[in-house]
């Protein structure tokens, strides 16, 4: 039986764990299929394919482009599936993101340096020392271990980086991210299927019917962020679009949560993406 989990990072991104270890997990948790959806990078995707290969796990090369909306001020992810890695136009759209992220996390460790943590960039670094950037999420490691908190996503988290409106975080520093658009056309371009991730988490569901006509193709319908409502208003509005539906646990290791593991949210077909793949290879 197929089980496929097609949202899924690793510490090529953001997550704790290395693409072996993740492929390890995905068979562990009986999976068939996996996409590799690193943020705003495919830098991992040739080594999963071997340890998929090598694991008989089905690896579908994927990437997650940091997006906005900016007509409703709003961020957004777009998952890009059986995308073609090496395309550069992933590489045109995301490249400022990963520079600029890289440079506003300099600066909120030295913003958190100067709340009084004993804390550096050359410490922070070294935990993202696999990866194509620094991450908030490497920031909070280093503070656990440093004995500052007991957990990466906690009290001291929403202190120093919460993005609320009312209690915005100390030492967050907003980034510019490309439009949706321009997301979602990067993908067509590499061939893949462009699928709008947890729009619930986000707020993006009056956005799909424009962004439909820039190319969408999927929604990401089953994702550990979404209630019950938000679950089935995304089924409508695929059915409604002529959307492929997907789904996945957004996997981060310990940077994310503890309660939806690898594998834990899953679809048991992709027929439809396979099928929307050859239709945008054939064109």
């Amino acid at each position: 039986m197929l089980k496929a989990d097609l949202h899924c990072h690793t510490n090529v991104s953001d997550n704790s764990f290395s693409i072996e270890e993740v492929i390890k997990q995905a068979k562990a948790a009986d999976l068939t299929h996996l996409a590799i959806t690193d943020h705003d990078t495919t830098a991992g995707i040739q080594e999963a394919l071997l340890y998929g290969e090598q694991n008989q796990l089905q690896i579908i090369p994927g990437i997650e482009i940091s997006a906005s909306d900016p007509k409703r001020d709003r961020r957004a992810h777009i998952l890009g599936l059986y995308i073609d890695p090496h395309h550069p136009a992933l590489d045109n759209v995301c490249k400022p993101t990963l520079l600029s992220r890289q440079e506003a996390t300099r600066q909120m460790v030295s913003i958190v340096a100067d709340m009084g943590y004993n804390i550096s960039w050359e410490l922070v670094n070294s935990y993202a020392k696999t990866g194509t950037t620094v991450y908030k999420q490497h920031i909070m490691h280093a503070l656990m271990d440093l004995g500052y908190c007991e957990e990466i996503n906690g009290e001291l988290q929403r202190k120093l980086f919460s993005r609320s409106a009312k209690d915005a975080g100390k030492a967050l520093i907003p980034l510019a991210y490309p439009s949706a658009e321009d997301a979602i056309r990067a993908i067509r371009k590499a061939g893949g299927v462009a699928v709008l991730a947890h729009p619930g988490q986000l707020g993006n569901f009056e956005a799909i019917e424009e962004w439909v006509s820039f190319g969408l193709q999927g929604l990401e319908v089953y994702h550990p962020s979404h209630s019950t409502a938000d679950t089935e208003l995304a089924l409508q509005l695929a059915e409604k679009y002529s959307l492929a539906v997907t789904g996945g646990a957004d996997y981060h290791g310990i940077y994310g949560s503890e309660d939806f593991p690898l594998g834990s949210v899953t679809v048991n077909s992709i027929t439809s993406l396979e099928n929307l793949y050859m239709r945008n290879t054939i064109r």
